[in-house]
């Protein structure tokens, strides 16, 4: 498949290498959901992608009336919603529309066919996971806006011997945007740190031309090194989007239905217990996958050190914004993990725990934590503060407006019994009767649709289906629906995965052959290491029992 490759032709001063596209203005829009107009690709993609959607705009609404038709004996409204459901799940596969317009699209349909009343439709978006959502994103604007993130990331770069291979340039990018997707969008951490990683690209592959080790006229995006880098930055994203409930949505999405389904909530502080020994595993996997397949060309390099110290020398002292942006981040995480703290203390059923708890809702925390940025003065006296609201807007409403639809389709779901529905005819069908079986099933589905689809689509897609099939098997759902949860935020093979590896490939380094290589190994062991350690991580935690 032929690559577009986003490096410009003009040459820079000193070795006639191409010159690095200025992609940090171009991705940090918040364009999450784009359109074919929006997007740059290859006439071979541009023709798949024009006959995906050209298909969905016809095959949702035909999917969805010939499932009602058909003479099911369902009762209630369970054949309408689960009609309206293939519907939506048809759009959201194949991108006729904007992914939340498809979920807003299915939310209509579902009150204009009363199925249930809009009140009752609607509730979700109420819900405290919602503000979550809003306060963490506005945080992480300020993050990026005011360059606090890529202050961090050339922290990183800038520790002793980090600079002086490959292999410790490459794993600690894969580090930095961990620790940074934790708490930030992971296609807004993969974006504000492309340009850093072409910077030290040009460097390498200017040493490699100066010593011999390539031709004088050779193609500096086809070298293995700049596949590895590249790949660590979209995939470790990923990685660390698994670290934190606000790190990728679909993990407040689970959580949420798990709480629903099993009265069992997990903590902020629960959470980061037991993701972070699989976190930390992953990106062992990680790092050794992409290095094995990817082996870079050179493996002693010179030259990144200063480039990082002239970069980190740009940015000047911290800034007052960044201070001010500093303490709200702060504030808000230790209230975050505080209620978690609590209960490792004092335990979950204590007087303690339940005061702070009631008061320290994560929703209400993260709405305080983003609004003292727009409390925390840059500039008294002109009455200029860390944020303004034009700024606070450009968040990824979208993935907002998607989490509320997704909310909406599994807790009509549960009240309609369809779930129970989906879960009897499942277990029957497949013969699921063990917590294994079931898990391994959630997983492998999980990552299948996250192929094809948004990670949001796919958590809020497979953990209703889970659930209930669980169940039907006389087990307990939280391990299984954990576990999709956790494969929802998989997708590595293909640049309509995730938002991030379109990032990535969209810089014309990473060939289609290699990430689709790359990332199925990944998803391999990825899928290994849920299955093996989430039941052990839940154990220890205390959680699921």
């Amino acid at each position: 498949m032929e690559v577009v490759v986003a490096i410009t032709s003009d040459t820079s001063d000193t070795g006639g290498t191409p010159a690095r596209t200025d992609v940090e203005k171009a991705l940090l829009g918040g364009s999450t959901y784009r359109s074919l107009g929006e997007q740059r690709l290859s006439p071979a993609e541009e023709r798949f992608e024009r006959g995906r959607r050209t298909v969905g705009l016809w095959l949702a609404p035909l999917v969805s009336i010939v499932f009602l038709a058909l003479p099911l004996d369902l009762p209630g409204n369970q054949q309408t919603l689960a009609g309206i459901l293939l519907g939506v799940i048809v759009l959201w596969v194949t991108e006729p529309v904007p992914i939340p317009v498809g979920g807003l699209l299915g939310v209509a349909a579902i009150v204009i066919l009363a199925v249930a009343p809009a009140g009752e439709v609607l509730a979700p978006f109420g819900s405290s996971t919602v503000f979550t959502f809003i306060g963490a994103f506005i945080l992480a604007q300020a993050m990026l806006k005011h360059g606090l993130a890529r202050r961090f990331a050339f922290r990183m770069l800038s520790l002793p011997g980090v600079g002086r291979t490959t292999g410790r340039v490459i794993i600690t990018f894969g580090l930095i945007t961990c620790a940074l997707s934790a708490f930030v969008s992971n296609t807004a951490t993969v974006a504000m740190l492309l340009p850093t990683a072409l910077g030290i690209l040009t460097v390498i592959a200017k040493l490699m031309q100066e010593r011999g080790i390539a031709t004088a006229d050779f193609d500096p995006t086809r070298l293995r090194v700049g596949i590895a880098l590249m790949l660590m930055l979209a995939y470790g994203a990923s990685v660390g989007g698994l670290l934190t409930p606000v790190g990728t949505p679909p993990n407040l999405i689970g959580r949420d239905l798990i709480a629903e389904a099993t009265g069992t909530r997990i903590s902020f502080a629960e959470w980061m217990v037991m993701a972070f020994p699989i976190c930390a595993l992953m990106f062992v996997a990680l790092a050794t996958v992409l290095l094995l397949l990817n082996k870079p060309e050179i493996r002693r390099i010179e030259g990144v050190a200063e480039y990082v110290a002239s970069e980190r020398a740009k940015l000047g002292p911290l800034s007052r914004a960044e201070r001010n942006t500093l303490v709200a981040f702060t504030v808000t995480v230790v209230l975050w993990i505080t209620p978690g703290v609590v209960a490792l203390v004092f335990g979950s059923d204590s007087t303690q725990y339940d005061w702070i708890s009631a008061r320290l809702n994560e929703g209400i925390v993260a709405v305080l934590g983003a609004s003292l940025l727009f409390l925390l003065p840059t500039d008294w006296s002109a009455r200029q503060y860390t944020l303004n609201w034009s700024d606070a807007a450009r968040i990824d409403w979208g993935t907002i407006l998607l989490f509320g639809t997704g909310i909406i389709f599994g807790s009509l779901l549960e009240d309609s019994g369809l779930a129970r529905t989906i879960g009897d005819g499942s277990a029957d069908l497949l013969g699921l009767t063990s917590v294994f079986a079931i898990t391994a099933f959630a997983v492998l589905l999980a990552i299948v649709i996250s192929e094809t689809t948004s990670n949001t689509a796919a958590a809020a897609v497979v953990v209703p289906i889970i659930i209930p099939v669980a169940v039907a098997a006389g087990i307990n759902p939280f391990v299984p629906a954990l576990a999709a949860t956790f494969a929802a935020s998989f997708g590595f093979m293909l640049p309509v995965s995730t938002p991030q590896n379109a990032v990535v490939y969209g810089s014309g380094v990473v060939p289609i052959t290699k990430m689709i290589r790359s990332g199925f190994s990944f998803d391999i062991l990825g899928a290994i290491l849920i299955l093996l350690l989430l039941p052990v991580m839940v154990a220890v935690v205390g959680l699921g029992g």
